[in-house]
């Protein structure tokens, strides 16, 4: 009772020190985690870069394509016709970034008779749902290789996939359910969603701050509970025996090619990785991009020909 009282009523130097110093714990841990509330909420709420085309202008005569996902959902992506009964190539954007940056990659590649097939994940162009960082993502893919299947006049055994960070986490996730899928080429995958949560807060420099790290990809976790059950990349990524895989590790994104790194020591044969010197395709020099398009070019000729099988 008397250590109560003093609690209550603190007469003694050191009791009104403990007291202090308790306070301020609180009110620091409360600061971090609502630091970390705003800084999960900013990472899974992008700034949105919207991106419109004039279909009928546009070379290539793309359509509008719409499918709805499992959630009942309902997206569009910008279908660029091939040859009949030719495989699609679907190009999965990454974090912070659109379909509308993906045009030249798109026509080059339709330019060699391919289907491509341009999508946004949530969080992404005109989306306006949140991003879960690939989780949910999965399903909106599966569900736009589905509605190109569904169109009659593409091959529907044999789907391509292009993806960047986001893009590349989902397009190796579903690869590895898939037997659509006989190639793929991804830049700067990570393992897992949380993973990519806690580079995020880290390259936002508010990783210095103890704890937040942390809070982060705890309330991130809590966040996607339904989906706690989803293993990391690197213990499914066994699954794609048969498979062709490019793997593309800019140097300048030191955790992310760590991630690809072990991704690709994980996953099976045929695989090739690829040291670059930039990533980020939409932010690269014309000269930059016409190497990089023709390293995808290149890898699908060779793998997922137009006609005929490799």
């Amino acid at each position: 009772m008397g250590l109560l009282s003093e609690l209550r009523n603190p007469t003694r130097w050191y009791t009104q020190l403990i007291i202090a110093l308790l306070t301020l714990a609180i009110f620091t841990l409360l600061s971090l985690v609502a630091i970390s509330g705003y800084e999960l909420y900013r990472i899974i709420s992008p700034a949105h870069s919207h991106s419109e085309i004039d279909l009928q202008n546009f070379p290539g005569h793309p359509e509008i394509l719409s499918f709805t996902d499992a959630s009942q959902v309902q997206h569009d992506g910008w279908f660029f016709p091939g040859f009949k009964a030719a495989p699609t190539i679907v190009l999965c954007p990454g974090y912070q970034s659109s379909r509308g940056e993906l045009l030249t990659l798109a026509s080059a590649l339709q330019e060699h008779q391919y289907n491509v097939f341009l999508v946004d994940f949530s969080g992404q162009g005109s989306s306006a749902r949140h991003s879960t960082l690939g989780f949910q993502e999965v399903g909106e893919l599966r569900a736009a290789m589905d509605a190109v299947a569904n169109r009659g006049d593409v091959d529907v055994n044999r789907f391509g996939l292009w993806g960047a960070n986001l893009g590349a986490y989902v397009a190796l996730s579903e690869a590895t359910q898939d037997p659509r899928v006989r190639a793929l080429a991804v830049e700067s995958p990570y393992d897992a969603p949380r993973q990519m949560a806690g580079y995020l807060v880290r390259r936002s420099g508010l990783g210095r701050l103890p704890l937040v790290t942390r809070f982060v990809e705890w309330e991130f976790a809590w966040m996607n509970n339904p989906y706690r059950r989803i293993k990391p990349l690197t213990m499914r990524v066994s699954r794609l025996n048969g498979v062709d895989q490019l793997y593309l590790q800019p140097e300048e994104e030191s955790e992310l090619a760590d991630a690809t790194r072990q991704i690709f020591v994980a996953s099976p044969e045929p695989h090739n990785l690829v040291p670059l010197a930039h990533g980020n395709y939409a932010g690269m020099l014309d000269d930059e991009k016409r190497v990089y398009e023709n390293r995808i070019l290149s890898f699908f000729l060779l793998h997922l020909p137009a006609s005929g099988q490799p």
